[in-house]
């Protein structure tokens, strides 16, 4: 079968990859915060994917009660895959978002609703006019509440767009987190460094309705 890209490509025909790890060295250009995969104690956290990382990062951690926020890749096969790789559809990720969050101050259902109403879930491997793997819509999921309420709240997303768009069915991948590998220190706060940069994020004007 040919590779396109809306194509997800197989586990072995993914690029081989390498074992040097990208880390970014300086702070969170916003919250000052370190970008690493320490998660504080009484904290958690939350990898999402909503297309273009750069405007969904910027989405978060906007918000109160986010300790820290990263983009980088995570759903697919490759090691360590720069930017280069991921865009050429051969890795299996899409671009993510790593957010840690103070669960007292802003919940995991706050987080799934600002997931669900600044995209658009149901475009499979595409968000707007960015085509390709690595624009699909994931919810990558640490435990297994987590995935329990984000199942339920695709759910609720699902009846939302039937009762007022019919025909749209939502493609989100729901799973457990695999490995999150860092994008390159350019990727990282992008909109903080160049406030005029592209963000694709638009969302289908539907709200997801409470549990």
């Amino acid at each position: 079968m040919t590779l396109t890209k809306q194509t997800m490509i197989a586990q072995d025909a993914a690029l081989i990859g390498r074992a040097t790890t990208i880390q970014p060295s300086h702070l969170h250009t916003v919250l000052e915060t370190p970008l690493n995969d320490v998660i504080p104690t009484g904290f958690d956290s939350l990898i999402i994917g909503m297309g273009c990382f750069w405007g969904a990062e910027r989405l978060f951690w906007k918000q109160v009660g986010i300790y820290s926020t990263a983009v980088g890749y995570c759903g697919g096969f490759t090691p360590n895959p720069t930017y280069e790789e991921v865009c050429s559809g051969r890795t299996g990720h899409t671009e993510a978002v790593k957010i840690i969050f103070d669960p007292n101050s802003i919940s995991f259902r706050q987080l799934l609703t600002l997931f669900w109403e600044n995209h658009n879930p149901t475009q499979g491997m595409k968000q707007g006019n960015d085509v390709g793997t690595q624009y699909r819509s994931a919810i990558y999921t640490n435990s297994e509440q987590q995935k329990t309420d984000a199942s339920a709240s695709r759910t609720r997303y699902q009846q939302a767009l039937n009762d007022n768009k019919e025909g749209a069915l939502i493609t989100t991948d729901i799973q457990t987190a695999s490995t999150f590998y860092f994008a390159e220190e350019y990727h990282q706060q992008y909109l903080a460094k160049h406030p005029n940069g592209y963000c694709g994020l638009g969302g289908t004007g539907i709200c997801l309705p409470p549990s």
